[in-house]
């Protein structure tokens, strides 16, 4: 009989489902939107509903031709959202007009901005684990905003408050169990202490100590471990598939990816990170926003980068994670909102190609030499940070800038500007591991994943910029491929993560950096970082009166 995993990936804006054979190939995949609801600045819901029925439906579509008893895992992997719950286990509203559909705050909701300054300023010492800031994309600041804005409604309504991956655990299996991936990433969790008493007195979150942490998690296990006693009664008529199959602690999305890329086999492809442990790797994980995963075997404290998280992605192994909050999305901000954007939509639609392509094609006839195009950008500069700086500033008050703008409203233009973000984004990895680096990362390779390693500019700018070989994955499905993974851990197919790798990545191709621009962007880089020192100057003028 065939076996299969069954895949789920829970993105920002959509659903997806695969179904993955034990060498890591996807049959077949399908995908569902999500509601996104943006009722003002820096707010972000949804409707944990609404992602579970999108999931029931993804999962029916790829497993309708096979017989469902091949099924012998199944992986969760979402985006580090809030699920809030009541004790019935139904959704609580996390806005002020009590619609109790949207219960979900977003991963890059910012509301909590504030809230997010003040417990840095506390200085505590779990904050080490985080590059010493706190992210309002994290959970405690989401949590300390619900507390101090709907205290009469959300906050004592709320039985239970759940990342999303462990959402869909739980949904799935109904164990309360939750994975060290999110809790120990997002929610200042230590695998070795537990939760710390006094930090949540510290910040004013005394209240969710009540019974041992029952409403945030009491129970934790290592991700890809089976969950409870795998899919219940009612998840099984749900999904479509049979009741006790296994179902494993789930993944933060990005954690996902870096499982499908980062332990392929290099052998014969002559990288600096071949006979190497996999700590010379990163794996990128790129899309609506970005993840830089670096792994080590001792603890390394990297200012500004989340991190070291103990076996918070592969067993044993510390974590650091940086990253950048807009990419493709500011992607799509620049080109959309450009006034020459109708005329690509239009040229796109023509020729049936993304409009991507068609603006690669387009910056390649402007220069005339693919090689070399890249260097239309001497005189437009851009610091990306629309939504804030992740890593490794770690500065959510950092704003994007460009400098070299003209009147031109023309196609050329609106590529120039596609050239110069694409750049940017390459140029703020490049940062992030110059301050992994720093603190003792021996980074030699760069294995990417996610919607924008598709986009071939993008991947061939990031090897230009960082002067790293780029490793693309067999499967470009990386993401499925790693929920898969744990879906094979859990059934125990395969006896741990590092195994079921081995099995079921592989290397697509590699990109190689071209060493005739490294002066370009040597210089292009020093530009890059003075346009944040440029802000900064800028913003203190802006506060001393006696100017």
């Amino acid at each position: 009989m065939s076996r299969y995993y069954v895949a789920v990936d829970v993105g920002t804006a959509s659903v997806r489902a695969a179904l993955v054979t034990p060498d890591g190939r996807v049959k077949h995949t399908a995908e569902e939107p999500v509601v996104i609801w943006d009722p003002c600045a820096e707010h972000y819901e949804q409707s944990s509903e609404d992602i579970w029925s999108k999931c029931c439906r993804t999962v029916k579509r790829v497993t309708r031709d096979i017989d469902v008893a091949c099924v012998r895992g199944v992986g969760f992997d979402a985006t580090c959202s809030l699920v809030v719950l009541d004790r019935h286990f139904q959704p609580v509203a996390v806005n002020h007009t009590g619609i109790r559909e949207r219960n979900v705050v977003m991963w890059m909701d910012h509301r909590a901005a504030e809230q997010a300054t003040r417990i840095t300023a506390s200085k505590h010492r779990v904050l080490r684990g985080v590059g010493g800031v706190m992210s309002p994309e994290m959970q405690p600041p989401k949590l300390l905003w619900l507390k101090e804005n709907l205290r009469e409604s959300c906050w004592k309504e709320a039985a239970h408050f759940f990342d999303l991956p462990d959402f869909l655990s739980w949904k799935a299996t109904g164990s309360l169990c939750r994975s060290l991936c999110t809790l120990v990433c997002k929610w200042t969790y230590s695998p070795s202490e537990g939760w710390d008493d006094t930090f949540w007195s510290a910040v004013g979150l005394e209240d969710l100590m009540e019974n041992s942490y029952s409403k945030i998690g009491e129970q934790t296990c290592c991700p890809g471990t089976p969950v409870g006693r795998g899919l219940t009664a009612d998840a099984a008529a749900d999904l479509g598939l049979r009741p006790g199959t296994a179902v494993a602690a789930s993944l933060i999305d990005a954690h996902a990816g870096g499982l499908g890329v980062i332990g392929a086999d290099v052998s014969g492809h002559q990288l600096p990170c071949e006979e190497q442990p996999v700590t010379s790797r990163m794996a990128l994980i790129c899309g609506t926003s970005s993840c830089h995963m670096a792994v080590s075997t001792q603890p390394l404290f990297v200012p500004g980068v989340w991190g070291p998280y103990l076996s918070a992605m592969l067993p044993g192994l510390w974590l650091n994670e940086g990253g950048q909050s807009a990419t493709g999305r500011l992607l799509d901000h620049v080109v959309k909102g450009h006034a020459a954007y109708g005329q690509l939509r239009e040229q796109a639609e023509t020729s049936g190609k993304h409009v991507c392509s068609c603006l690669n094609l387009h910056l390649q006839h402007m220069s005339g030499d693919a090689a070399h195009l890249e260097q239309l950008t001497a005189g437009l500069h851009i610091w990306p940070d629309f939504h804030g700086n992740r890593s490794p500033l770690a500065d959510q008050t950092s704003r994007g800038s460009v400098v070299g703008l003209t009147l031109s409203q023309t196609l050329d233009d609106l590529a120039l500007l596609y050239l110069a973000t694409l750049q940017a984004i390459a140029l703020g990895t490049r940062h992030i591991i110059d301050a992994m680096r720093e603190a003792g990362h021996d980074i030699t390779t760069l294995f990417l994943c996610g919607g924008l390693s598709k986009n071939a500019l993008f991947v061939q700018t990031h090897a230009n910029i960082t002067g790293l070989p780029v490793v693309l994955p067999a499967e470009p499905e990386a993401v499925l491929l790693g929920s898969a993974v744990i879906g094979a851990c859990a059934s125990s197919d395969c006896g741990s993560i590092q195994e079921a790798m081995k099995k079921m990545t592989r290397i697509g191709h590699v990109v190689r950096p071209n060493p005739e621009l490294e002066s370009f962007y040597r210089r292009k880089y020093a530009v890059f970082l003075r346009l944040y020192d440029h802000q900064k100057e800028c913003v203190a003028l802006m506060e001393d009166d006696g100017v």
